[in-house]
């Protein structure tokens, strides 16, 4: 068998291990779900008419739902690769990595699995909270088909990226309550970024801090692509960080796994 396919079939057997775990074990990813359903009810039904006037949308509350929606998506994200992290802190402290160091497979596709299995988890997370946007009222707004799949690409793309400093996190941290703690910024950064109010909209000391950070060019691109308002740098802007994000986490995490352990 060659290479590449032994590297196939042992990546889709570890894939198919997360997933099993994932399924047997649905509390952690449900609790890091159940945190952007929960903002997005409590901004729209508690915020939603005060938020609306104030980003110019008059008293409907429907204008700060639409407003909203793009940012909750791409924080589901950032909740979801928390369990990444998690998953990989418990694989590499119960000694089942020590295991796999042992047996004749492909020793990348321990990390390919969880990265594979962390993406389809956020992408599953990502259309339940869409659904849950799309019941109590987001729209898009003449999105084209092109659009969509542009939307969607750039989801798949903020999740890989962010699965892969995930891993890393998970990697370097001790035990999972570690890993855990060192994956917070990836739910911290939505909260200060454009997700709830316009980055203009904030004090002028503070302005940079949401502007120049991942998530906000993610979040205006997403924004213009659903809701039809302005791009501008943010499309090219989210892609640089999505890909600067990928391949720092890939080299990162590729080189503290093949270290070795102590």
């Amino acid at each position: 068998m060659s290479t590449f396919a032994l590297a196939v079939r042992d990546s889709s057997t570890m894939l198919r291990r997360n997933l099993l775990h994932a399924r047997r074990y649905p509390s952690l990813t449900l609790n890091l779900l159940l945190t952007p359903i929960m903002l997005l009810l409590l901004f729209v039904y508690v915020f939603g008419d005060t938020m609306s006037a104030g980003i110019g949308g008059g008293a409907d509350r429907s204008a700060y739902v639409a407003y909203l929606v793009p940012g909750l998506l791409l924080m589901t994200i950032g909740s979801t690769t928390i369990g990444t992290a998690v998953s990989v802190s418990n694989d590499m402290t119960e000694g089942i990595i020590a295991r796999f160091r042992t047996m004749a497979i492909h020793r990348g596709s321990v990390l390919v699995g969880h990265v594979i299995g962390s993406v389809l988890q956020s992408i599953i997370s990502v259309v339940l909270v869409g659904a849950v946007g799309v019941a109590i009222g987001f729209r898009s707004t003449d999105a084209t088909v092109l659009e969509w799949l542009a939307a969607f690409g750039l989801l798949t793309l903020f999740a890989l990226a962010l699965t892969w400093i995930a891993v890393g996190m998970g990697l370097v941290s001790p035990n999972a309550e570690a890993a855990s703690n060192n994956a917070m910024p990836l739910i911290f950064l939505p909260l200060i970024s454009s997700t709830f109010v316009p980055v203009d909209a904030m004090p002028g000391w503070f302005q940079p801090i949401a502007e120049y950070q991942p998530f906000t060019p993610a979040i205006e691109t997403l924004r213009g692509l659903l809701l039809g308002t302005e791009i501008g740098h943010n499309g090219w802007l989210a892609l640089a960080w999505c890909l600067g994000l990928a391949v720092l986490g890939y080299r990162w995490s590729t080189a503290r796994f093949d270290q070795d352990p102590k």
